[in-house]
Formats: C-alpha cells, structure tokens, sequence
C-alpha cells in the first residue's frame, strides 16, 4: 500500500490576551517534553503523590471507579492500586508531553511488539483497519511508537478551548497520518475503505446519541456505537490493541481481529469491545484513566455514584 498523504497542520490559533493562561501552560508543557526521562519520571512520581490532594473530585471518582470494577479486591489492595493509579497519572503527562512535544528514542530503545503479522497480512489484503484501545497513561506514547510500524490515523474528540485543541492536532500529528475529529465521519469512512489504519478509544461517555449500555467489568455503561457502525460502513477489521509500561519497557500487543464483527447487534458488539478493553484494564490496572466518571450515566438516568 502506498505512503497515505498525511493531513496539514493545524493553524495557530492566535495569541490574544484571553488565552494567555493556555499559552503559558503549553510552553510550560512544551518545555517539560524535553527533560531527559529519568527526571520527567521523578517529578511525575511527586506529581503523582500530590494529585490526590490537589483534585479530590478525580480521586472520588477513582476510589467509585475501582469499588465498582473491583468489589471482592481487598479495601487495603485498592488503596494501593488507586495510589499506583495517580503515580502513573504523574508519570503519564509527561508521556503525553514527550509523545507531542518531544523525543520517542528511550522508549525505542527498549519497546517490545508484538503480533504486528497480524496488521500486516490485513494490510496485504488491502483491508482498513480499526485499533481499538482504552484511555490509558500510556496511550500517547504507545500510539507514536506504534507508528514506526504502521501509518495510523486517529479519531478524537474535539476541544473547546481552540490552544489545547492546537496543540493536541499539532503535536499529534508529529506522527499520525491524520486526526479525525468525532464529528467528521464522513472523513473517517473513507479512511478505512481506502485500506487506511485508524485507531481510537470508545471507552469514555461521549453523550452522544449514538450510545448504548453495555457491562464493563459487570455495571452497565454508556458505549458509544462507533466501532460496531464503522465496521458495519466500511467491512474493516477491528483490532484490539494492548498496551502498557513495565518499568522501562513499553509493551504493544496487536491481538488478532475480531472473529463475526460486526453482527446485527449493536449492544452485543459493544459489550464485546468493551470487554477487549476490561481484559487491558487487567493486564494494566494502575494505568487506567480511573479519574474519568465512566458510569455516571445509567440506564435509569443521571446516576449518584460520585456524589
């Protein structure tokens, strides 16, 4: 398959008094990206003890999070766990900033792929094909590497604040062919009959229309229907994609497609996918973006798990 056209970059939005703040926090951002390593992962790690503190709204949701998910975990094991979770919450911005902003030579010094046959006899065969992953820390970082293997698009949602909006498309497409916005379907669709490669992460409520509930880790969560209507437009594969850090190493691991997807059911195939992303959550509890309120919409509406 030939090199697909990557997208433009995005324009700068500009520099006016009122985005001032964002400006400041970008170049804080932009100049935390080129620390060496080892000091972006000792300051993340103070970041990471402090953060409980500083936003104890996120740290609710995370102790509801990991309570519902892990009812039969001992109280003393989710302490820990949600303690891991923030430290790798520090460790993750950076990881972020160093995927956007900085340089991907440590981590490739030390990456390990696997099942990346799996991509390649799809992409012989002329196939799209749809990543699926999580919100993890890792998720910046493991996407660029992925990208020194295949040419992956992405899909994200937009942000109202047009400096983070930059600078998430900008640095984003350091290394992504494209980045297609949750409204730009239409862009998306064509990307994959094309035998282009897209990934995104349907594991956050999205409010949109397009959802279903569907269990993850047994409590019913809104789903967006994306990955089951993509694949039903387009016949692509959907592939599930783990990834993770252990100690220095960064693990990628292409599972093989999903076998009769889509079906005619699209609350089926999203409880499918979701329950890819329940078995990456487990490979890598402490990584998971717990500090989003996953269930705060239930079936009967508006829950008050987090009140």
């Amino acid at each position: 398959m030939a090199a697909p056209e990557r997208s433009p970059l995005p324009v700068r939005p500009p520099f006016s008094p009122r985005l001032w703040p964002q400006w400041l926090g970008m170049a804080v951002m932009m100049a935390g990206a080129r620390l060496p390593w080892a000091l972006q992962c000792g300051i993340g790690h103070v970041i990471g003890k402090l953060a409980p503190y500083l936003a104890r709204d996120r740290r609710r949701a995370a102790e509801v999070n990991l309570a519902m998910c892990f009812p039969d975990m001992p109280a003393a094991e989710r302490a820990a766990l949600l303690d891991a979770s923030f430290d790798a919450l520090g460790v993750g911005l950076f990881e972020f900033a160093r995927a956007w902003w900085g340089s991907a030579e440590p981590m490739r010094q030390t990456v390990q792929v696997e099942g990346l046959e799996h991509l390649h006899a799809l992409q012989a065969q002329g196939r799209g094909v749809l990543m699926v992953s999580g919100h993890f820390m890792t998720l910046e970082m493991c996407g660029r590497l992925m990208c020194d293997h295949v040419p992956l698009a992405g899909m994200y949602r937009r942000h109202k604040n047009p400096v983070f909006e930059w600078a998430v498309k900008r640095g984003r497409l350091r290394y992504a062919t494209h980045m297609y916005t949750n409204d730009e379907i239409r862009g998306a669709v064509r990307h994959l009959k094309q035998g282009g490669f897209l990934w995104y992460a349907p594991d956050q409520d999205m409010r949109g229309k397009d959802t279903v509930f569907a269990p993850f880790f047994g409590v019913p969560a809104a789903t967006i229907t994306a990955t089951h209507q993509l694949a039903r437009l387009t016949g692509c594969a959907v592939v599930p994609f783990f990834h993770r850090r252990e100690g220095d190493r960064y693990i990628l691991r292409v599972a093989p497609p999903l076998e009769d997807f889509p079906s005619q059911d699209a609350v089926a195939d999203s409880a499918r996918v979701n329950a890819q992303i329940e078995a990456m959550v487990r490979e890598a509890p402490d990584q998971y973006l717990w500090i989003h309120r996953r269930f705060k919409r239930q079936p009967e509406g508006r829950s008050r798990f987090y009140e």
